[in-house]
């Protein structure tokens, strides 16, 4: 979004606009890569590629929109799962959004990564945003006893993203085994004696 544009509140329509992109965004990403055409996200938007230039005038605007909308949503699930759910159920499903997350980042991958200046503070904004919702789900479920001690957050969010990456041709479903036997460890030992 322009300087301009981030000035003054929006109005329903343009909202609405936004929000349609960054999810077109985020599939196009997903499918295509960070240098899909503008007009395969726009037509997916059902918006005109002018509306996604006057939204997101560089390609890095948008991806870093994207980046941040998911890192957001990912951060405000912990709460709400929190409110929904025992301690390291919450956890759990915490972290298997944290892992979807994962995999529309692999889509902006080569943009993050591109040294591009544009992208220089995602890195914090993505641990000054997920490193305290994991934490507040961390503390909750050790001191439910439902897990062990031993793990930070940036540790685990670590872990997870390692446990997360593809390897070659693999099913769908890799990643979300790979977390449950991480938290199947992490409740190892952790209640008390039987």
């Amino acid at each position: 979004m322009t300087q301009d544009t981030a000035s003054r509140p929006l109005r329903a329509d343009a909202q609405r606009n936004i929000d349609a992109l960054l999810e077109a965004a985020k599939t196009v990403f997903r499918t295509s890569g960070v240098d899909a055409p503008a007009k395969e996200i726009a037509d997916l938007a059902g918006v005109g590629v002018g509306t996604l230039y006057r939204h997101f005038p560089k390609r890095s605007d948008l991806v870093t929109a994207v980046f941040q909308h998911e890192v957001d949503a990912c951060a405000a699930a912990a709460p709400a799962l929190a409110d929904e759910n025992e301690p390291g159920v919450a956890l759990e499903k915490w972290l298997h959004r944290y892992t979807e997350f994962l995999a529309t980042k692999r889509g902006l991958a080569s943009a993050l990564h591109s040294g591009d200046p544009a992208f220089d503070a995602l890195p914090c904004y993505f641990m000054e945003r997920l490193g305290p919702a994991l934490d507040s789900l961390l503390e909750a479920a050790v001191e439910a006893r439902e897990i062990r001690a031993l793990v930070s957050p940036q540790d685990l969010l670590y872990a997870v993203s390692k446990l997360s990456l593809p390897l070659g041709d693999e099913e769908a479903g890799h990643g979300r085994r790979m977390v449950d036997l991480l938290v199947d460890g992490l409740r190892h030992g952790a209640g008390p004696s039987r």
